[in-house]
């Protein structure tokens, strides 16, 4: 399919060519995921002109654009998507470097460094996103074409997991052998609580639960630790007056004598 557009001033129209065979070879497929020729090369000459090349020797500069290209190579993008990806992280990647590269020149101001700084970071952050775009896009391909390679069949495989997992989830919370746990099937506490219900926590010996408390079953039977003392006795009690009659009997003589 070709496109021409009517010519202005006498000036040729360019010309657009869908689907041709000629250039639907593929040979640069690994660079920019595309079977043509014509995107890889657009893609990896608009990657290469983000590299900082200004103060670079021929040698530095070719060793660049293959780096650049390795890098491209490296990621493998598997469509046009994947491409335009691999291609703005190593954009990112370049600039985020060459912004950290300037933030530790020594003769500049503090303000220049926490620009560069603050410039670097911005582009990590970018960095970040793109490598999880990247990877959720090879996620979504991969599940494509492990389910079917028609999009109604995707879309209905997709709808069968999603009402699988609800299915399951229901079958989890509605299953009647829940009910026949020993805790579901101990004696209930019944207490009031606040909204003036009875509550429903598993009672303990005495009828309530750990919350609500209770009335208490007192020392188990032959407890030692319970020991009597015996002070507060009607013997014990008496003897205390009778001491205290007695020394109040012993002040009274003192103060007589004392006179």
């Amino acid at each position: 399919m070709s496109k021409k557009k009517p010519a202005a001033g006498g000036k040729k129209a360019p010309t657009v060519v869908v689907h041709d065979p000629k250039d639907l070879k593929g040979n640069l497929k690994c660079v920019g995921g595309s079977q043509s020729d014509h995107w890889n090369y657009v893609l990896a000459n608009q990657t290469f002109q983000t590299l900082w090349i200004k103060h670079s020797d021929e040698e530095t500069r070719d060793q660049q654009f293959s780096a650049t290209a390795q890098g491209l190579v490296g990621i493998g993008p598997r469509d046009e998507l994947e491409g335009m990806i691999a291609a703005q992280l190593l954009a990112a990647h370049n600039a985020a470097m060459e912004c950290y590269r300037r933030a530790m020149y020594g003769d500049q101001t503090f303000e220049g460094r926490r620009e560069n700084l603050s410039q670097a970071n911005k582009l990590s952050r970018t960095y970040s996103v793109l490598l999880d775009a990247l990877i959720a896009a090879r996620a979504s391909r991969r599940s494509r074409w492990n389910t079917s390679t028609s999009i109604p069949a995707v879309r209905q495989s997709w709808e069968w997991l999603r009402v699988q997992h609800w299915t399951i989830h229901r079958n989890q919370r509605d299953n009647p052998m829940r009910s026949k746990l020993p805790m579901h099937l101990s004696p209930r506490c019944g207490a009031r609580t606040r909204n003036r219900k009875s509550c429903r926590a598993p009672a303990m010996p005495n009828g309530r639960c750990r919350m609500h408390g209770g009335m208490s079953p007192g020392a188990p039977k032959g407890n030692k630790n319970a020991l009597k003392h015996g002070r507060y006795t009607a013997e014990a009690i008496a003897r205390r007056r009778e001491i205290s009659g007695l020394i109040r009997a012993m002040k009274a003589l003192a103060s007589v004598y004392g006179e």
